[in-house]
């Protein structure tokens, strides 16, 4: 998989978080991508009803150098067709309808996941993971799942890992905590305020920090000293299930921990057998 981000995800994942000009030019461009690359900036902004320096704005605004990326990004889409529309339920959908409309969406947002994630963040990430003397995961709402999965998975190879819904109960490990250690914040949203408070916190004691968000600016973009971008999984009906963005948050997670365990092979996997042998012993005891 290429470690370019695609242009037409990135603008998707940032359309409605987008001044007003700007977001004219992105959906123009998500409605006639094989048009918006044979344009100039100024062609862009005319076509669009703004201007060329608003294409230069939202260039700006998806991080990216220049109009000329973008447009490169985009031609990248267009040949390996990787963009494709998620799918809303309906009123009384059938059953077989949603099977297939909710794999499709689950598999998309996985699939953008992997391309929206920055390599380099991702292994800085995983490097202060394998040092961090404790790993501390804060979420909440259903990202309080997703902190609880990881705590789970690094708990399997040896790794001193704490997992916080409770705010307050985050607040008082943070504060035993100092520089050998990392706090890992995980909001979908990016602006939950108790996950933003708990980075300030950790920053204010010299606590490395890692953001876990969707894709674009916010708070926890801001705050974190390394952010790990995922799909926003596009869920505006039925956003208080969080189906998609959750998937694609436990593929991060998965991500790190695989990753973390590969540079540490023979110890994983000694720690892992040591796992498996005590939950084994369990169950055998338990049916005796």
């Amino acid at each position: 998989m290429s470690n370019t981000t695609p242009g037409l995800v990135i603008l998707s994942e940032m359309l409605e978080t987008l001044p007003e000009s700007e977001k004219k030019i992105a959906a123009f461009i998500i409605q006639h991508p094989e048009e918006a690359i044979t344009l100039t900036a100024n062609e862009l902004g005319k076509k669009s009803g703004t201007s060329g320096a608003a294409v230069i704005r939202l260039c700006k605004s998806l991080r990216l150098k220049s109009f000329q990326e973008l447009k490169m990004r985009i031609a990248v889409d267009l040949q390996n067709k990787n963009y494709s529309e998620y799918r809303d339920i309906k009123p009384e959908e059938s059953i077989n309808s949603i099977i297939q409309k909710m794999t499709t969406n689950s598999m998309q947002a996985i699939k953008e996941t992997a391309s929206i994630l920055n390599r380099e963040e991702l292994k800085k990430a995983v490097n202060i993971i394998r040092k961090a003397r404790k790993i501390i995961f804060i979420g909440v709402g259903a990202s309080g799942i997703v902190a609880q999965d990881a705590q789970q998975k690094f708990l399997r190879i040896d790794k001193n890992v704490y997992a916080f819904t409770d705010i307050h109960m985050a607040a008082t490990q943070i504060a035993n905590a100092g520089e050998q250690d990392v706090v890992i914040g995980i909001s979908y949203s990016g602006d939950t305020m108790e996950i933003v408070r708990m980075l300030q916190l950790a920053k204010q004691r010299k606590i490395p920090t890692i953001g876990l968000t969707k894709y674009g600016n916010s708070k926890v973009a801001e705050e974190a000293d390394i952010i790990l971008f995922t799909s926003s999984g596009h869920e505006p009906v039925f956003r208080s299930g969080a189906t998609a963005s959750r998937l694609a948050q436990l593929h991060v997670i998965d991500i790190l921990y695989i990753a973390a365990a590969s540079q540490e092979y023979e110890k994983a996997v000694e720690y892992l057998d040591s796992t498996r042998e005590a939950i084994e012993f369990i169950r055998t005891n338990h049916r005796n």
